[in-house]
């Protein structure tokens, strides 16, 4: 009798933790049905703008009087992005994680400059021209020499990164121009002192002139940060979603749209927000425990014990990165261009835009998604891929 007590308490607590240890899981309702224009003016009341067409309007969005944007700066702070002599082993520069092609308007144009140049096509972004995704697509970063980050974190992209107010996974970088420092000084990427830059620079004749052109001080570390801080802040993208927008119904297809109206009605843009759709917060992930299993031990007391399985993360979380403070907070990512960048989350743990998709709806929501709405709000994910703006090629390139 005894013995049957103790089971049946057993089965019971079993079945209570678990009933209040997973989220309930029902299948989200399709989003309302929403006219072009409706929908159109939710998007805009939620914040997600278009990304500036002219190099006018991207002044007005980013220019401040403690770093103009200059002709003579954004070609500086060009050059200095793609210059592979300022990391320790001259083999890394800023686009051998960040990866695209200089050239606007020529598909492949990097190549040949980086043919001309003295040092070896060692540069990751040889292989990864094309996708204009400003991302390695590596699982984990690696920097000068190969060396990996130690928490074997992920890429993140530096396209429309200007539009953010927080950088690194953690988010506690809060500038630009301080990531831009960062990069050059931490050992696990460009692995220089600032007074090695400052040398580097120094000996090539074209930096003299082009760094007196730009600053009234010349050379230094300081400008150096500032110079790729401007020139970022012109790699912004645009696409169909912009196009819509703007105006134009036939941008993007019924589907899209349905996966936009999901978008909005569902939530994503509660943390996906602003003209980045990203990057504008510091979020816990995962922010519901979806599921909880748990190890059960019996100890012939009237309680057994109870030890839940440790599961930090929907996927194998490679290098034990628990976000800013080990408490699970993230800088929510920056979605324009995302099917580019896989793949996904802070370790790459996930390759497909589907699962990622469909681990935020569980772990960020708390609800299933049906296999047509994750068909949906990827179509409408594929509509904020886009080109990076030439805001005036002839002018400062």
């Amino acid at each position: 009798m005894k013995k049957l007590l103790f089971y049946s308490i057993l089965i019971a607590i079993v079945v209570i933790s678990t009933l209040l240890t997973i989220s309930i899981v029902v299948p989200l309702k399709d989003a309302p049905e929403y006219s072009d224009e409706k929908l159109r003016e939710l998007a805009l009341d939620k914040g997600l703008e278009p990304v500036p067409a002219s190099f006018e309007k991207l002044l007005e969005l980013f220019d401040t009087d403690a770093n103009p944007m200059t002709p003579q700066k954004i070609a500086l702070g060009s050059l200095l992005f793609f210059d592979t002599n300022l990391s320790k082993n001259k083999k890394t520069s800023c686009a051998t994680c960040h990866s695209f092609d200089k050239d606007l308007k020529n598909q492949g144009a990097l190549l040949k400059v980086l043919k001309t140049n003295t040092n070896e096509i060692s540069d990751c972004a040889a292989c990864h021209l094309q996708d204009q995704s400003g991302v390695d697509r590596f699982t984990f970063s690696q920097g000068d020499a190969g060396v990996m980050h130690p928490n074997l974190l992920n890429t993140q992209t530096i396209l429309n990164a200007s539009l953010a107010k927080y950088f690194t996974w953690s988010g506690e970088v809060g500038s630009l121009k301080q990531q831009s420092a960062n990069s050059f000084l931490t050992d696990y990427k460009m692995n220089l002192t600032s007074a090695e830059i400052e040398e580097r620079l120094k000996e090539n004749p074209k930096y003299s002139e082009m760094f007196e052109k730009a600053f009234e001080d010349g050379i230094s570390f300081e400008n150096s940060a500032k110079a790729i801080e401007v020139y970022v802040k012109t790699l912004l993208t645009r696409g169909d979603f912009d196009r819509f927008l703007e105006g134009d119904n036939n941008a993007i297809n019924s589907q899209a749209k349905r996966g936009l109206a999901n978008f909005i009605s569902f939530g994503c843009k509660g943390c996906h927000n602003g003209m980045s759709l990203g990057g504008q917060s510091i979020q816990r992930f995962p922010l519901r425990e979806f599921a909880q299993l748990y190890n059960v031990k019996p100890n012939f007391e009237i309680v057994p014990e109870l030890k839940r399985f440790d599961n930090e993360f929907p996927f194998q979380n490679n290098g034990g990165y628990l976000g800013k403070n080990s408490e699970h907070l993230f800088r929510v990512p920056i979605l324009r261009n995302v099917t580019k960048t896989s793949p996904y989350f802070h370790n790459g743990g996930v390759p497909k835009i589907r699962e990622a998709v469909d681990i935020m709806a569980k772990h960020q929501l708390g609800r299933n998604l049906t296999l047509a709405q994750i068909d949906e709000i990827v179509a409408f994910l594929r509509t904020l891929e886009g080109d990076i703006v030439d805001y005036g090629a002839g002018e400062y390139r």
